[in-house]
């Protein structure tokens, strides 16, 4: 019975589809049922419905009647000639009640529609899985079978459906009919254009349910859940490696060039090939001298994207790599690598020219530079070059005066970490190297090594003028009578009569004192203000003058607001507040509590005896 009303009262209670007529139902059920009443004579191929048996047997008979005025097709049915005039037309009566799509096809209309109920009638009878088309049930069965019907007439290989067939033929053809909207690619198949697309509207659909990442490809996401698994699938037959990915751009693939030695891609600017695409790419940014991956947070640019995701962490502070024997992290995967071998002990970089190894190929680089001499690193203000980039910036601190480490517990400062560190022992009295043959310790390892000398009797200073030996070359705190040192020694040999303490009738305590005092003779000013004329003989002199430019008063009276630039300045201001008046005129007694003033007074007592006023 017909339903005049528009409504499918008629519902099949295996899946959700509506139907007008009960015959429609029953002619439904046959596809859930299997069931194919309808033989052909000919074939002994079955049909559920009887329309589908009388189009079979004119297809048998090749007759052909019905012809379309706008081509040359002829058809054996009225209804397929009909569906065909529509590719002409444009016509799409069915429509989609749920999406805007529109079909030429009732059928097309039916088999869409399972996209919305999820619905897949038909299932393989060798595996659990279910198609909601009879092609793709029919395709699928070849995987089966491996039956592969359809030939490359180019090349040997074969297919199982002729759709891949079409599409592989392009890549013999070079066709790619797919082109983007938005830029210059073209694609052989609709799916890569569409996934292609993209990377313009930044879609990312698939999601790792382990961390925060997002893909735009479905394999893409596939191959990051190994990272979180450690699968590894791949495995090299020339090694034990093994690898995540296998196919083309593999990591395998380019693996396995490791052992072939092949190095396909060369750069046409020099001599160098590369095993990769990417490499060489990378490559031809040292001679156009791209940079075009730029940090958002300060100026730098840079020509690998990795470099720049590195340089990043120095904004974020970010330290992902955490060592797994101490609490210590890194922003890079190398510097880990590297300090894992101060637990370890290993040493992999050998020097070729002695035995000494290091744990670093940076390390052995600065380290044959003792073996050629080398020293790149010159000073743009003197003479001086250095072998290390380091030594240099704190060389500089002896033109700039500069001291960056300040004791916390003094007002005294020093350009380089480690004499602070030393210093922070004169007030904590730690002093951690020991002799071991008797009680004495030292806060310096140098002074130790020195007094070891003492128990070994080793000099190693020779006087190239008499056989003496000695244990110190030039000390800074040995005193000018001290046996041991021979720069004293030397001075018996220039006329000094072994009192090298005794110049221009003042006395010298040490010889770093006497460099400082020679410069009085010399008129030696090697610091210079950078923002005046003025010169000093001492790094203190031009720290002490800097405070007149900086107007710095760091020394600050305890019992009224006055400061000042230099400590000698506040002691004798101190005196005010205290009534000390230690400077004592010799001739009368008159006292003053500074200098200054007992000067001034005794030029009273100079003009009285030349008769002259003041």
């Amino acid at each position: 019975m017909m339903n005049h009303s528009g409504g499918k009262p008629y519902r099949c209670d295996q899946c959700k589809m509506g139907f007008s007529d009960s015959y429609a139902l029953k002619i439904h059920m046959r596809t859930h049922s299997g069931e194919k009443p309808y033989k052909c004579d000919q074939c002994m191929k079955g049909f559920s419905p009887k329309g589908s048996l009388n189009r079979h047997m004119m297809n048998r008979s090749g007759e052909k009647p019905y012809k379309c005025d706008q081509c040359a097709k002829h058809y054996s049915h009225s209804y397929t000639l009909t569906m065909h005039m529509r590719t002409h037309t444009g016509e799409k009566p069915y429509s989609c009640d749920h999406c805007k799509k529109r079909f030429a096809r009732h059928g097309n209309l039916n088999v869409h529609m399972r996209t919305h109920s999820g619905e897949k009638p038909y299932k393989c009878d060798q595996c659990t899985k279910r198609f909601s088309q009879t092609s793709h049930l029919k395709s699928h069965m070849m995987t089966h079978s491996g039956e592969m019907p359809y030939k490359c007439d180019q090349c040997t290989k074969r297919f199982s459906r002729t759709s891949h067939l079409k599409i592989h033929l392009r890549t013999h053809s070079g066709e790619k009919p797919y082109r983007c909207d938005q830029c210059t690619k073209c694609f052989s198949r609709k799916s890569h254009l569409k996934i292609h697309m993209r990377t313009h509207y930044g879609e990312k659909p698939y999601k790792c349910d382990q961390c925060t990442k997002c893909f735009s490809q479905n394999g893409t996401l596939k191959i990051h859940m190994r990272t979180h698994s450690g699968e590894k699938p791949y495995r090299c037959d020339q090694c034990p490696k093994r690898f995540s990915r296998g196919r083309a751009l593999s990591h395998l693939k380019r693996h396995m060039m490791t052992h072939s030695g092949e190095m396909p891609y060369k750069c046409d600017q020099c001599t160098k090939r590369f095993s990769r695409t990417s490499s060489l790419k990378t490559h031809m940014r040292t001679h156009s001298g791209e940079k075009p991956y730029r940090c958002d947070q300060c100026p730098k640019c840079f020509s690998l994207k990795d470099h720049l995701k590195t340089h990043m962490r120095t904004h974020s502070g970010e330290k992902p790599y955490k060592c797994d024997q101490c609490t210590k992290r890194f922003s890079h995967g190398c510097n880990l690598k590297n300090h894992l071998r101060t637990h370890s002990g290993e040493m992999p970089y050998k020097c070729h020219q002695c035995t000494k190894r290091f744990s670093r190929t940076s390390s052995l680089k600065t380290h044959m530079r003792t073996h050629s001499g080398e020293k790149p690193y010159r000073c743009d203000q003197c003479t001086k070059c250095f072998s290390l980039n380091g030594s240099l910036k704190i060389h500089l601190r002896t033109h700039s005066g500069e001291k960056p480490y300040t004791c916390d517990q003094c007002t005294k400062c020093f350009s380089l970490k480690g004499r602070l560190k030393i210093h922070l022992r004169t007030h904590s009295g730690v002093k951690p190297y020991k002799c071991d043959q008797c009680t004495m310790r030292f806060s310096v390892k140098g002074n130790l090594k020195i007094h070891t000398r003492t128990h070994t009797g080793e000099k190693p200073y020779r006087c190239d003028q008499c056989p003496k030996g000695f244990s110190l070359k030039v000390h800074c705190n040995a005193s000018y009578s001290d046996p041991s040192n021979l720069s004293v020694h030397m001075l018996k040999h220039t006329g000094n009569g072994g009192r090298p303490g005794v110049l221009c009738g003042k006395v010298i305590p040490n010889n770093a004192n006497m460099i400082v005092h020679m410069r009085t003779h010399s008129g030696e000013k090697p610091y210079k203000c950078d923002q005046c004329t003025k010169c000093f003989s001492r790094t203190s002199h031009l720290k002490r003058h800097m405070r007149t430019h900086s107007e710095e008063k760091p020394y600050k009276c305890d019992q009224c607001t006055k400061r000042f630039i230099r400590t000698d300045y506040l002691k004798i201001h101190m005196r005010i507040h205290t009534g000390e008046k230690p400077c004592v005129c010799l001739q009368c007694k008159a006292s003053y509590s500074d200098p200054s003033a007992l000067r001034v007074h005794m030029l009273k007592h100079t003009l009285a005896r030349g008769n002259g006023t003041l």
